[in-house]
């Protein structure tokens, strides 16, 4: 079955997309689970750009309005206890208005928490992290590359994380 990502963009917005260059990393790094999945422990990781209001800074947002080829490459941590009227959204390339309503469209933390409770999945991991999706125009990932992605993959490692669950949008 063919998979149309771009299905409910606008026509030229779509083209646009699909003319892109992917690059694609080959052999695909997959790891499989080490134990039964109700042993687990997960953590979450969206490219939504929630944070912690009045309690962790937004993302640069006005250093993007003023750089258009530019993303914040930083990211934010969300404990698992967060409540959603703690949760805020930064990010010029989305509609946030729906985030801040229910975090669990994009960073499905209330859902785990039911999952652990019902004994589904083994626990969630203390901690769960934001990004800033978008990195500019064309990408740069650098930044994530050599220190956020190895910097967010050792406190998972500490927080003992067998596997993440990463929701784009």
């Amino acid at each position: 079955m063919t998979i149309d990502s771009y299905k409910w963009l606008p026509g030229s917005l779509a083209n646009y997309y699909r003319a892109l260059p992917i690059q694609k990393v080959e052999p695909i790094p997959w790891t499989p689970l080490a134990k039964p999945i109700e042993e687990c422990r997960f953590s979450l990781v969206t490219s939504a750009g929630l944070y912690l209001k009045d309690k962790q800074p937004s993302f640069d947002l006005d250093g993007e309005r003023r750089n258009p080829l530019w993303g914040d490459p930083t990211y934010r941590t969300i404990p698992r206890d967060v409540k959603q009227e703690e949760i805020r959204a930064a990010h010029l390339h989305i509609n946030t208005a729906d985030l801040e309503v229910d975090i669990n469209i994009a960073l499905p933390i209330h859902r785990f928490l039911e999952l652990e409770a019902a004994g589904e999945i083994g626990s969630l991991a203390p901690t769960s992290y934001s990004f800033m999706g978008y990195q500019g125009n064309p990408p740069n990932t650098s930044e994530w590359e050599n220190r956020y992605g190895p910097e967010v993959a050792a406190r998972m490692k500490e927080e003992g994380v067998d596997a993440v669950l990463l929701t784009p949008v």
